[in-house]
């Protein structure tokens, strides 16, 4: 991440034009996401499709790639966000709903190069203690998926390991082997 900016109060961040790669902001200080590489937008699009799978067909969640979520005066930009539907805001005839002001059921961050770990585990952390269900660290370096829940310690994850996330959704998991062999040459 680069700084771009220090000073501004999140009112006059929400006011700047849209960047990319997209602007995040914490504590009065505007910083600029870092581009993402191959790996990351591979991974991106395979959690996003599976994601989708298991809570898309019954209307149990959306799931969100690269939305702004402000709340708590942060705003962040996670690599994927997932919504119950029950806790979405209604659209009103063609009003639009535009930054989501709450916490998202789960967040996903994963780090590309230029990125710290250290960094992306405080946001993650931020997260579960701000309201998230769950947060997951993903890193293609040695795929793993490090996961954060509220109450409890990190938990790190590695190939041949599944997930359960029943805290966003009944049944939902991911398998690490499926999510990382979309990294594997054919």
């Amino acid at each position: 991440m680069v700084t771009v900016r220090q000073g501004l109060t999140l009112d006059e961040f929400l006011a700047l034009p849209e960047e990319k790669p997209a602007l995040e902001y914490c504590e009065g200080v505007v910083t600029q996401k870092v581009a993402p590489k191959y790996e990351h937008s591979v991974l991106q699009g395979e959690l996003i499709w599976e994601l989708r799978r298991q809570l898309e067909p019954e209307k149990i969640a959306r799931v969100l790639p690269e939305q702004r979520i402000v709340y708590l005066d942060r705003a962040y930009v996670p690599d994927v966000v997932v919504y119950r539907r029950e806790r979405l805001p209604r659209r009103l005839g063609r009003q639009r709903i535009g930054e989501l002001c709450i916490p998202p059921d789960l967040a996903v961050e994963i780090i590309s190069p230029g990125e710290t770990i250290g960094a992306l585990e405080a946001k993650c952390r931020w997260y579960v203690e701000h309201g998230v269900r769950g947060a997951l660290l993903v890193d293609d370096r040695d795929e793993t998926i490090r996961v954060f829940r509220p109450d409890a310690p990190p938990a790190t994850h590695h190939r041949g390991d599944q997930i359960a996330l029943d805290e966003v959704a009944p049944g939902l998991h991911l398998v690490l082997d499926e999510v990382f062999a979309t990294l594997d040459p054919e």
